[in-house]
C-alpha cells in the first residue's frame, strides 16, 4: 500500500491511499513449516535438474551407470515426496486440485516403471545364459553346440585313447574335424560354451543364487517372446519425453507454490508457459545441434549422412502446426465476449504461424524442387556439358530463411505490443528483442554457409548458433514470466521488469553450461563398452 498526500488551499492535509495489486495467499506466503518446503524444493532441484538428465543420457548411451543413476534419482525423488507430503499434511490447502500434485505422481510412477524396465532390460540382454538358450539365435547355436558335443563324445569311445587327452594331438576324424572348429569359432574349447548352467548364471547380474534362479524363470517368456520389442520400445519412449515431463513437473511446482493461475487467469498464464516453453527447448535444441545433437540425420550443420526430412523442414512444420490449431484459441480467455484489437492481433500471428510454416515445408520439399527444375532440363539434342547440369553444392545443405523470419517477425510484434501495464510492456519488449537477436544470429548462420557449404560428416559448429541458444532459451524463459498473473505479483512486491530480465539471464548462462556437461558425459558414456 502506497499513501499519497496533498495540501487544499484552505491548508486542509488531504491523505490518500492507493492499492497495488495484491498477492493471492499462497504456499509461498505462508511462514508456518517452510523449512519443510524449501527441503522439499532443494531436492527436488537435485533430483530432477540434475539427477535425471544424467540418467537419461547415460540410458541413451546404453551405460552400465545408467540403473544406479535411475536409482539414485527415485530415492532423492522419494526423500523430497516425504517432505512435502509432511508438510502438505500441516498446512492448509492453498491452491485445490492443482495439476502438480497429480502430476508430480504420474512422472514419479513413470521414473519407477522405467527403472524397472530398465533393469529387465539390462538382465535380459546382459546374461550370457539367458541370451544362449532363450534368445533365438542364440539358441540355434547352444543346439549345434550340443550336437557338436555328442559327436565328440562318440569319437572318444570309439578310438584307442589317441588324442583323447586334453593336450594330446587331434585324430583326423570328421568328429574331430568338427569338435576343432568349432572350438576355433566359439572358444578355445567346447566345453566352455556349453557349461553347466551354474557356471553360465555367473555371468549374469546377480550371479549364482535364488535371485536369479527366480528371475530366470519369469523372464524367460519376454526373452522368446515379442515382449523384450515392447519393452525396448517403451524404455526409448520414456527416455527421450522423460526430461520434458519433468520441466513440467518443475514449473507447474512453481505455479502452485506462488499460487499463480487461479481462476480466468489460467488462460493467460497456459498461453505464456505453453509458448514460452516451446521456445525454450527449441532454444536447448539449437544448442544441441551446435554440439552434435542428431548429427546422424544431417541436423549439426553438416552433410547429412542419409536422405532424410531436414532440420529447416520439421521447424516448418511446427510453426505450421502452431498456427493451424492456435487460430481457434486466441479468444478462448475471452469467450463470450467482443473481439478485442488484442484478440485480433492475436488471431493474426497464429495466421502467419500458419503461412510462414507451410511456405517453408514447400521449400524444403525435394519433389518441389525436382518438379520446379524439370522444366530445365536439357533434351537430348542439347549438347551442353552434362556438368553443367549437375546439382549445385547448397542442394546438399538446407539454407531455409523462414523460420528465422517467423521469429523476426514474432519478436519485433512482440516489442511494440500493447499492454496495461508498463511492467508488462517492457517484459514484452526484452523477450521480443532476445527473438529479434535470434533470428538475425540465426541468419548469420545461413549465410556464412551458404558463402561456404559444409564438406563433412562432422558438425560445423556455426559460433552464431550459440547465440541464437542464448536468446531463445532466455526469451522463452522471459516469455513464461510476462503472463498477467506473475506481472502483477511483480508489481505487488515493487519488483521491476530489469529484475526479472538479471536473473533469467543467470538462470540461462547456467542451464546452458549444464546442459554442455550432460551431453558431455553423453559422449563419455558412448565412448565406453555398452553392456549390451
Amino acid at each position: 500500500m502506497a499513501n499519497a498526500t496533498a495540501v487544499l488551499p484552505n491548508g486542509t492535509l488531504l491523505v490518500s491511499s492507493t492499492l497495488t495489486p495484491s498477492v493471492p495467499n499462497s504456499y509461498f506466503t505462508h511462514p508456518d513449516h517452510s523449512g519443510l518446503m524449501i527441503a522439499h524444493i532443494i531436492l527436488m532441484t537435485v533430483g530432477w535438474l540434475f539427477v535425471l538428465p544424467l540418467g537419461v543420457m547415460l540410458s541413451i548411451a546404453r551405460s552400465r551407470l545408467a540403473f544406479p543413476t535411475q536409482l539414485a534419482f527415485l530415492s532423492v525423488n522419494a526423500i523430497g515426496l516425504v517432505f512435502g507430503t509432511i508438510y502438505n499434511a500441516q498446512t492448509p490447502d492453498f491452491y485445490e486440485n492443482n495439476a502438480h500434485h497429480k502430476l508430480g505422481w504420474v512422472v514419479t510412477w513413470i521414473a519407477s516403471v522405467q527403472a524397472i524396465v530398465g533393469f529387465i532390460r539390462s538382465y535380459v540382454h546382459s546374461h550370457d545364459g539367458m541370451r544362449g538358450e532363450l534368445v533365438g539365435s542364440g539358441a540355434v547355436q547352444y543346439h549345434r553346440m550340443k550336437d557338436l558335443r555328442t559327436a565328440e563324445q562318440h569319437r572318444y569311445s570309439r578310438d584307442s585313447g589317441q588324442g583323447t587327452e586334453p593336450n594330446s594331438p587331434r585324430t583326423s576324424s570328421p568328429a574331430s574335424e568338427q569338435a576343432y572348429e568349432a572350438e576355433r569359432l566359439y572358444g578355445s574349447s567346447t566345453h566352455q560354451d556349453i557349461e553347466p548352467e551354474d557356471e553360465q548364471e555367473k555371468h549374469g547380474l546377480l550371479g549364482n543364487n535364488a535371485a536369479h534362479r527366480f528371475l530366470a524363470r519369469k523372464l524367460s517368456w519376454i526373452a522368446q517372446s515379442r515382449g523384450m520389442r515392447y519393452l525396448d520400445f517403451l524404455y526409448g519412449f520414456i527416455d527421450r519425453t522423460m526430461l520434458i515431463l519433468a520441466f513440467m513437473a518443475m514449473t507447474t511446482g512453481g505455479v502452485t507454490y506462488g499460487g499463480f493461475f487461479k481462476g480466468h487467469y489460467i488462460f493467460s498464464g497456459l498461453a505464456h508457459f505453453v509458448k514460452g516453453g516451446i521456445f525454450f527447448w527449441y532454444g536447448l535444441f539449437s544448442l544441441g545441434r551446435y554440439f552434435g545433437a542428431f548429427a546422424d540425420l544431417g541436423w549439426a550443420w553438416n552433410i547429412s549422412p542419409r536422405n532424410g526430412v531436414t532440420a529447416e523442414f520439421v521447424e516448418s512444420f511446427l510453426i505450421f502446426f502452431y498456427g493451424s490449431t492456435n487460430v481457434f484459441l486466441e479468444h478462448l480467455g475471452s469467450s463470450g465476449k467482443e473481439w478485442s484489437a488484442g484478440d485480433l492481433e492475436h488471431v493474426s500471428i497464429s495466421v502467419m504461424f500458419f503461412g510462414g510454416g507451410l511456405c517453408g515445408m514447400l521449400v524444403e520439399s525435394r519433389k518441389v524442387r525436382d518438379l520446379l527444375n524439370s522444366a530445365l532440363k536439357p533434351s537430348l539434342d542439347n549438347h551442353t556439358s552434362l556438368d553443367a547440369w549437375q546439382a549445385p553444392k547448397t542442394y546438399t545443405f538446407s539454407t531455409n530463411p523462414l523460420p528465422g523470419i517467423i521469429l523476426l517477425l514474432l519478436g519485433l510484434l512482440m516489442s511494440g505490443h500493447h499492454q496495461a501495464s508498463m511492467v508488462s510492456t517492457v517484459l514484452h519488449k526484452q523477450w521480443g528483442t532476445l527473438f529479434v537477436g535470434a533470428a538475425l544470429a540465426r541468419g548469420v548462420t545461413y549465410i556464412t554457409l551458404y558463402l561456404s557449404s559444409p564438406t563433412s560428416f562432422l558438425p560445423s559448429r556455426p559460433p552464431s548458433e550459440l547465440v541464437v541458444a542464448f536468446c531463445l532459451v532466455s526469451g522463452g524463459l522471459m516469455f513464461m514470466s510476462s503472463n498477467s498473473d506473475m506481472v502483477e505479483a511483480l508489481e505487488a512486491h515493487e519488483l521491476n521488469a530489469m529484475f526479472v530480465f538479471t536473473v533469467m539471464m543467470g538462470v540461462t548462462a547456467f542451464l546452458m553450461a549444464w546442459t554442455i556437461i550432460v551431453l558431455a558425459v553423453k559422449a563419455w558414456a558412448v565412448r565406453r563398452p555398452a553392456p549390451y
